[in-house]
């Protein structure tokens, strides 16, 4: 076998190693996108969006099916968040209103909960949240909460730790996070 030969051969086989990469390489991203059109499926039926840009919103900020029951929940998060912390009587009433939800303890969603009650998610993320959960709020059929609930929420969680011997137990900054809530929920409900 001459040089020549050899030469040709060796570039066969690496140019059919490089197509064979750029298959699999395909075949991975389409497998990947068919995977994520399955989410964003069972997202739509979870939360009712159809629209696709809303469903990957929704993706991007990390919601899954099994988690997808916290999102009515951000903003009562928010408000918890709005002095600086949580506190425990706060934590307490968020806790309660996600066993009422359906949130089992230890779930994927239990522990996603636990992860923002600990620490603060981003005001981006709660700003998108809450389009997100407008959003829903306006898709006709059975909603298990409306704009007024989770207002109601909101405001119990401000009031659950706030003032002394029961005066001004919502703070300037609560009240200013609750009448802004309010709005952005009601804006398409």
């Amino acid at each position: 076998m001459s040089n020549n030969d050899i030469f040709a051969e060796r570039g066969r086989s690496l140019e059919e190693d490089y197509f064979r990469k750029k298959d699999r390489e395909l075949v991975d991203k389409m497998r990947q996108a068919a995977a994520d059109a399955a989410l964003r499926a069972e997202l739509g039926a979870r939360t009712g969006l159809t629209d696709p840009q809303l469903l990957e919103e929704l993706q991007a900020l990390g919601f899954t099916p099994d988690t997808v029951a916290l999102l009515p929940l951000v903003p009562v998060v928010q408000v918890a968040w709005a002095e600086g912390g949580v506190t425990p009587a706060e934590r307490s009433l968020i806790v309660k209103l996600a066993r009422a939800r359906g949130i089992a303890e230890a779930s994927a969603a239990d522990l996603q909960l636990d992860d923002w009650l600990h620490r603060r998610p981003s005001e981006d993320v709660f700003a998108r949240a809450t389009r997100l959960i407008s959003a829903m709020l306006a898709v006709p059929g059975p909603q298990q909460l409306n704009a007024d609930d989770l207002v109601k929420h909101c405001e119990s969680i401000a009031t659950a730790s706030g003032g002394i011997f029961g005066l001004n137990k919502v703070s300037p900054d609560e009240r200013q996070l609750l009448a802004s809530i309010a709005q952005q929920l009601k804006a398409r409900s």
